[in-house]
């Protein structure tokens, strides 16, 4: 899993509260686990961490570098702030939920280490399903330039006097207001183009 960008506590996956305090979180698949409010983005970075440890990201992923077993890193991070009974069982209810979590991702690991076939198979898949989705953007983008150009020069021979092969109601009227500017000439990577769809 790619990780996330360091937002503006400079911890990763650490955000201020509006109340005071930071919150940390982590990401396991789809789930968003929520691991707490701290006094410090550092306390909060720390907590990160260890859960990081705990779900085995690699190094690179971690907000500190100065811990080198699970130990360390559980040793080192804070607990929560713990203020009401509510607290106390969402926390519990968190830890619960790291550890569901945790046990997903070394399932996760021992499948993909005794079945290679089937991971490269499925990354071969997905490589293939993404240069046909860029391709088929490539295309789109192509071919709506194609109409835009085509409606502009008709558009120009008109406004000059001229006489359009376009019928009155053709909808190829229409690709005079499609919005093809340079900008998106050379955007063949995995962005999003909902538009196209």
């Amino acid at each position: 899993m790619p990780p996330r960008r360091r937002g503006v506590s400079s911890y990763r996956d650490v955000r201020p509260c509006l109340n005071g305090g930071y919150y940390a979180e982590i990401r396991s698949g789809d789930l968003r686990l929520g691991l707490g409010t701290y006094g410090t983005a550092r306390e909060a970075g720390r907590a990160y961490n260890a859960a990081a440890w705990r779900l085995g990201r690699p190094r690179g992923q971690m907000n500190f570098q100065d811990v080198y077993t699970l130990q360390q890193a559980l040793d080192r991070a804070p607990p929560p702030r713990l203020n009401t009974a509510q607290d106390r069982a969402e926390h519990a209810e968190r830890q619960r939920r790291l550890l569901v979590a945790q046990e997903d991702e070394q399932v996760m690991a021992e499948w993909r280490r005794r079945h290679p076939g089937d991971v490269a198979y499925e990354q071969s898949y997905w490589a293939r399903h993404h240069e046909e989705d860029t391709r088929r953007r490539r295309e789109a983008r192509l071919d709506m330039r194609r109409r835009k150009a085509l409606a502009n020069a008709q558009f120009d021979l008109v406004e000059a006097g001229g006489q359009s092969f376009f019928t009155p109601d053709d909808d190829r009227w229409l690709d005079i207001w499609l919005d093809t500017s340079d900008d998106t000439a050379e955007k063949d990577d995995d962005s999003d183009d909902s538009d196209l769809d």
